[in-house]
């Protein structure tokens, strides 16, 4: 079963400086049938003007996982961390027992554009950790690139959580496909262009909760840059 929620029912916050989608329930946005997914509790697709950003703040429990679609991110944290991100790349901080962050646009020029998804961790009180890496064009085109598990594999960022998110990128005749092992659903989102999974057609800003489906199919797209999350249930 595919369930479709789109673009325009999702949560919405206009702050200037910030325009945020809210997939799920958050901050001052509540629905209570979109309390999350699983683990996966925050989807937000944010744009951030130039030269502004997210100051100082906290976080726990939690593993906090960024993905850039444009423009740039500067990351700074108490654990020393400090980098900057561009499209492709996939950050997750771990807060563990509790780390403070700051998320700003560096541009002078060019606004940023992002998805910060949020895991409820398996197990509270773990140390904080950071990753990041760079998922290039050619490992995403044409398929499902596994980006982050709670094993590592292929290459992916380590999370504390039995989930596993993909990213992709679909154009033209281009086909992909994922097989759920059974007892496992998944959260599939459309950052922009089209696309379409098992003849369900989905557009820029769309989401789609996938339960008892095994197989997957992903097609007809259109410019199409998606994630989709593997989780437990």
């Amino acid at each position: 079963m595919i369930t479709v929620r789109r673009s325009d029912e999702r949560g919405q916050a206009e702050h200037g400086w910030l325009s945020s989608f809210h997939t799920f329930s958050f901050a001052s946005y509540h629905h209570p049938t979109f309390m999350g997914f699983g683990p996966l509790r925050v989807l937000n697709q944010d744009r951030v003007q130039p030269g502004q950003g997210f100051g100082t703040h906290a976080h726990d429990n939690m593993e906090i996982v960024s993905y850039v679609l444009d423009g740039a991110l500067e990351h700074k944290d108490s654990m020393g961390n400090g980098s900057q991100m561009r499209p492709g790349e996939v950050q997750l901080m771990s807060a563990g027992t509790g780390v403070t962050h700051s998320e700003f646009n560096p541009s002078e020029d060019d606004g940023l554009h992002f998805l910060q998804m949020w895991i409820v961790p398996a197990r509270r009180g773990a140390s904080p950790r950071y990753e990041q890496r760079l998922f290039s064009e050619s490992e995403r085109r044409g398929r499902l690139r596994l980006v982050v598990s709670p094993d590592g594999h292929d290459g992916s960022l380590t999370i504390g959580q039995d989930v596993r998110l993909y990213a992709g990128l679909l154009d033209g005749a281009e086909i992909a496909d994922l097989a759920l092992e059974e007892r496992r659903g998944a959260w599939l989102h459309v950052a922009r262009g089209e696309l379409s999974v098992n003849g369900v057609a989905l557009g820029a800003g769309d989401g789609a909760a996938i339960r008892d489906e095994g197989n997957l199919k992903f097609g007809a797209g259109r410019g199409a840059e998606f994630v989709l999350w593997d989780v437990p249930g």
